[in-house]
């Protein structure tokens, strides 16, 4: 059995798809449906059970009770909430939550994959590279992320079995209706300018012009390659930036959505005062230590994944179907 936490969500249920596509339905998906909008993700997947986040952790702290045996634990939950304050919640969620999956997997030798976050590099004025030099978080989410992944930089080894970390730059792509504010920019976009034709980028901050901040956008089909990657070579670990690689500014999101649909034009709004200060107005993932681990996963280009994307939220809603 595959376990994966975060599984109504939006990266969880695009993993949950591609094992289904391969032909696995033995996955545990383990949630919370607070936010009950969620519940659309699960309607195309095939999974052998569903468990609430807190009775998942209750199970696990028992020894793993009633369980059954895992082949792999893929801890995608977290609070994702970039503008939450509470640091109480948010290491409890993302921090205290992590080290117990983690060392439940250690002492049973069961490969364990989870979520980090660009966001630890901060304004990335010294590069993404995965090192303390380039890691400055910004709020507490980033912190919380920063934090776990230094808890693992500390394992001694030989630690016995698979741990491996992705620090997630900025993924788009089907199943993230449920995410509100926190949607990518291109699911964003999309919606203006189905509402009234226009694309509402930020005005020029930091030394960027309108609409040109700039961040590294990963189809959300291509971190899902790269997470399957590692599950295909147990041996291989570590932490590791997960983008293209590239930079592509919010101007270009927004151009080759109209593209895509054939009409619209984009305006520029005021950069927002709670932001300065806690806002990446660049990120570019450097993928030299995931090339080095041998992972060769190929990433769509930016139109091109935009163009499909668009299609698909046309079709289905931005749903499986």
């Amino acid at each position: 059995m595959i376990v994966i936490t975060g599984g109504a969500g939006f990266i969880g249920s695009n993993l949950v798809k591609s094992f289904n596509d391969a032909g696995r339905q033995d996955i545990l998906i383990v949630d919370h449906l607070k936010n009950s909008a969620k519940m659309e993700n699960l309607r195309g997947l095939k999974f052998l059970d569903y468990q609430d986040k807190t009775r998942f952790l209750s199970r696990v702290e028992q020894g793993g009770q009633g369980l059954g045996a895992i082949d792999g634990i893929f801890h995608i939950g977290a609070c994702s909430d970039t503008m939450e304050s509470d640091g109480s919640y948010m290491l409890e969620t993302n921090y205290e939550y992590s080290k117990i999956l983690l060392h439940h997997c250690l002492e049973r030798g069961i490969p364990f994959h989870y979520s980090s976050s660009a966001s630890v590099y901060g304004n990335g004025e010294n590069g993404f590279r995965e090192e303390p030099a380039c890691e400055y978080p910004l709020n507490v989410y980033a912190y919380s992320k920063f934090l776990f992944d230094n808890y693992v930089r500390r394992l001694k080894p030989p630690i016995g079995s698979q741990v491996v970390g992705l620090r997630y730059f900025n993924v788009f792509g089907p199943q993230e209706n449920h995410k509100g504010r926190m949607a990518s920019i291109a699911w964003q976009l999309y919606h203006q300018l189905k509402k009234d034709g226009v694309a509402r980028l930020f005005a020029g901050t930091g030394g960027y012009g309108d609409g040109e901040q700039q961040r590294d956008f990963i189809y959300v089909k291509d971190l899902i390659n790269v997470h399957l990657y590692f599950w295909q070579n147990p041996h291989k670990g570590g932490v590791f930036n997960c983008g293209t690689g590239s930079a592509h500014s919010f101007n270009d999101v927004a151009r080759a959505l109209i593209a895509r649909l054939g009409a619209g034009r984009i305006e520029y709004v005021p950069f927002p005062a709670s932001l300065v200060g806690k806002y990446q107005s660049f990120t570019q993932a450097d993928l030299t230590q995931l090339r080095a681990c041998g992972c060769d996963v190929e990433f769509t280009p930016l139109t091109a994944a935009i163009a499909e994307y668009c299609d698909c939220l046309e079709q289905t809603a931005g749903y499986f179907r």
